[in-house]
């Protein structure tokens, strides 16, 4: 049976709703500001092969990998004889369960449809805490994933329909606020039970059959749609590099090289030459690689073109095994979405030339972490703040970069001021956009954010990872970098203290506070050519100094 077009854009439509009422619904429901308040999960829909067919709207594009990664680990391991109505499959693993970090808790529910297994409804949500080393499970330091918290393989947190009890009671035992997970493990439960309640609605709408071949058709339609466009850029080879600052382990400026090859609607992206895997945990899996590829495509060729599965099978991406973009166990990865922004950097550096209106100047570059732990004194019980802070977007071809905002395949939010001071034991002095930190150009880039925040009575524990904070973010065809970040630490006396890019437990005293500055972004085209009344709107809005305006303008 094969869906007319019609039908299959009303099929199409419907799955994207239950993605998207589940990613609702979990935000709704879950007990962490980092899934609540700033949205750190993404919902989808895979058929019963596995295959990526429907990602919900406001999805993270780095999860786009790893429901793909569970899925290949859930059926190898189990196979179609061990997949039964009401089970429910847990996994977080990069190494062995398709994962790309631990923090990211894996979900998936099958669904069946008259007995036969028709799909998965799956997501990913990331965590504030899987145990490890460090609260948060996400600081510079750590040399191996054993470190970083707790491992889960595909296994089955329920067996048709009973809650496996002593294992759940495993996971919780070993992460920090145990009732703040045990709280955002049951939001994902309920809102993948939901996504499969909407599915067989959709599904008895429908003759049998009906549903599953629109999976089968709108995965298709994708990559059709997606060799169109590479067969739209000029045939040829297509070569860029760049540097990670640091490992937080003391290697620094590790290159990243690629060779992109375009023959037709074939497109390869190949990686040789990047640097070994490192000892500490910027290293990224495979999945991971391959999800920067296919976000940076999809990005600059046709934003449009929905993600599923057509994206990711005509992404050819090849890394060497062991190296920093295609990591071997036991490699740490807590902070691989730093490393993924730079592979996205590199990909619309190699294809500036080619694509001049879709390449961008670079963004910020980084997904700049802050950790802050400790026992609220009001209270006693211990707490867990996590963010990562966006900063700025490189400029276009059109148009200035954005500011303050995350860029690329981490499209969370910034956490609100009065959400961080009503959850948590601490004090927010300032937070605001960076002056003079986006590159100059005829479209300047975006800029950073400055926040000061520290504990209230009491003492606590600060942790971070930053990027971009050694090497600028550069700008494209003639314009500028956009500045760098930093971690700064000031004490009661008012005396600011450095810190390293990727610091690990930094002992705070109340009434000291830690300074966080992220990088801004580069510009587009030569400043000189930059529009006066453009010039006139930067005087104007207070954003950049007289001094950054006569230098470059």
């Amino acid at each position: 049976m094969t869906p007319d077009p019609i039908t299959l854009e009303i099929l199409f439509n419907g799955l994207r709703s239950v993605t998207d009422e589940a990613f609702i619904a979990l935000t709704r429901s879950a007990y962490s500001t980092n899934i609540k308040e700033r949205r750190d999960h993404s919902t989808a829909i895979c058929d019963a092969e596995g295959r990526l067919i429907v990602q919900a709207e406001n999805s993270m594009p780095i999860h786009l990998a790893s429901m793909v990664g569970l899925m290949r680990a859930v059926l190898e391991k189990f196979g179609p004889d061990d997949i039964h109505d009401g089970d429910v499959f847990v996994a977080n693993d990069p190494h062995v369960a398709g994962g790309t970090h631990l923090p990211d808790i894996n979900l998936a529910l099958p669904v069946f449809i008259d007995g036969k297994l028709s799909a998965f409804i799956c997501n990913i949500a990331h965590h504030a805490d899987v145990g490890g080393m460090v609260p948060g499970s996400m600081a510079g330091g750590m040399s191996e994933i054993y470190q970083e918290g707790l491992r889960i393989p595909a296994i089955k947190l329920f067996r048709r329909g009973e809650m496996q009890q002593d294992l759940f009671d495993l996971l919780l035992l070993n992460v920090r606020l145990p009732e703040e997970r045990q709280g955002d493990y049951y939001a994902q439960i309920a809102a993948c039970r939901l996504g499969a309640r909407r599915l067989r609605e959709i599904h008895a709408k429908h003759p049998a059959g009906l549903v599953d071949a629109a999976f089968r058709d709108i995965v298709a339609r994708t990559e059709r749609r997606m060799r169109d466009a590479i067969a739209d850029i000029p045939d040829g080879v297509y070569r860029f590099e760049d540097v990670m600052d640091d490992d937080g382990l003391g290697t620094l400026d590790i290159p990243i090289k690629v060779c992109i090859t375009v023959a037709g609607d074939r497109f390869l992206a190949d990686f040789a030459g990047t640097a070994p895997q490192v000892r500490g945990n910027i290293n990224v899996t495979m999945n991971a690689t391959q999800a920067a590829v296919a976000y940076c495509l999809k990005a600059m060729l046709d934003p449009d073109i929905p993600n599923n599965q057509g994206v990711l099978d005509v992404c050819e991406t090849v890394a060497p095994e062991g190296s920093l973009l295609n990591c071997v166990a036991p490699a740490p990865v807590a902070a691989r979405a730093h490393t993924g922004q730079r592979i996205i950097d590199v990909v619309i550096g190699a294809l500036a030339d080619a694509l001049p209106d879709a390449a961008v100047g670079a963004a910020n570059g980084a997904n700049t972490t802050a950790v802050f732990s400790g026992v609220d004194p009001a209270t006693g019980r211990g707490y867990l703040y996590l963010e990562t802070l966006g900063g700025g977007f490189g400029g276009r071809n059109d148009r200035d970069g954005t500011d303050g905002v995350q860029v690329h395949i981490t499209n969370t939010s910034n956490l609100p001021v009065e959400v961080i001071e009503t959850e948590y034991p601490l004090r927010v002095d300032s937070y605001g956009l960076i002056a003079d930190s986006g590159g100059a150009g005829r479209y300047r880039g975006g800029m950073g954010i400055r926040r000061v925040i520290g504990p209230v009575g009491h003492d606590c524990i600060f942790n971070g990872a930053g990027e971009r904070f050694r090497h600028r973010p550069w700008g494209i065809f003639g314009a500028d970098p956009g500045a760098s970040g930093r971690f700064a630490r000031i004490d009661n006396d008012g005396a600011e203290q450095p810190l390293d890019i990727k610091p690990a437990g930094v002992t705070l005293a109340a009434g000291d506070r830690i300074v966080v500055e992220t990088p801004g972004a580069g510009g587009y085209g030569p400043p000189e050519s930059r529009a006066a009344d453009a010039i006139a709107r930067d005087a104007a809005s207070g954003k950049f100094s007289p001094g950054y305006l006569r230098r470059y303008y």
